[in-house]
């Protein structure tokens, strides 16, 4: 189920509405007016990577090899 941000034109509140299958705008309601009136906001996904981290390289002396530490 996708969540979706939505900011009030009424109040100025942002809040979070979990769609079904598919979205109807018409169905959103402020939780703090109750006014219809809303921007959909751009948000970031939220990406969970299950695993294992990769390894740094090490020289053995404890510092980086290839400078590649620095982006860590």
């Amino acid at each position: 189920m996708p969540i979706y941000d939505y900011r009030c034109n009424a109040c100025g509140s942002t809040y979070d509405i979990y769609h079904k299958v598919r979205e109807v705008t018409e169905d959103v309601i402020c939780p703090s007016c109750g006014s219809a009136q809303h921007t959909r906001l751009i948000s970031a996904p939220s990406i969970s990577v299950g695993g294992k981290q990769p390894e740094v390289p090490s020289c053995g002396d404890g510092s980086c090899c290839g400078g590649s530490c620095s982006l860590n």
